[in-house]
């Protein structure tokens, strides 16, 4: 089944693409003036916890490329999707169209907690204290958000 791409779809399609892109230049640009250390590692605060070399910032780009790569490819494959909800001929359409919001949302989220966790290092700062407590409420929040839908659909 081939769920047809919406304006949504398209528009966390670009913000993500524009992210990575923009994550990728900025870190060429700026490769040659970050210092040697850089933080690697935070604790649940934002503290800087450990450090590390300025290679070890390739990453999380690296990372986000290649999660976002495989994301992409899996959506263009609803029949492997696990639904979580029985798909009749009735709501096959309305059951398929709330999981790729789900899917591409959560793709978006990644992408940006991602880039701001590199943009962050590339600093030399330690996370604001409420990031990791934000990322958790608006990663889990859309997830169900879009499990309570999926089950209303049904």
């Amino acid at each position: 089944m081939k769920i047809r791409s919406n304006k949504i779809d398209y528009l966390m399609e670009v913000l993500c693409l524009v992210l990575l892109v923009g994550l990728t230049i900025y870190l060429g640009i700026s490769w040659s003036s970050l210092p040697d250390k850089i933080p690697a590692h935070y604790d649940f605060a934002g503290n800087i916890d450990r450090w590390g070399k300025k290679g070890e910032l390739l990453i999380v780009p690296i990372m986000s490329w290649f999660l976002y790569l495989m994301i992409t490819g899996l959506e263009q494959i609803p029949s492997i999707w696990n639904t979580g909800v029985k798909v009749t001929a009735e709501n096959k359409y309305r059951v398929y169209r709330v999981l790729k919001y789900m899917v591409k949302s959560m793709k978006l989220i990644m992408v940006m907690d991602f880039s701001y966790l590199t943009i962050n290092s590339l600093s030399g700062k330690s996370l604001p204290g409420w990031f990791t407590l934000l990322f958790m409420v608006i990663f889990f929040g859309d997830l169900i958000f879009w499990l309570w839908r999926l089950f209303k659909v049904r």
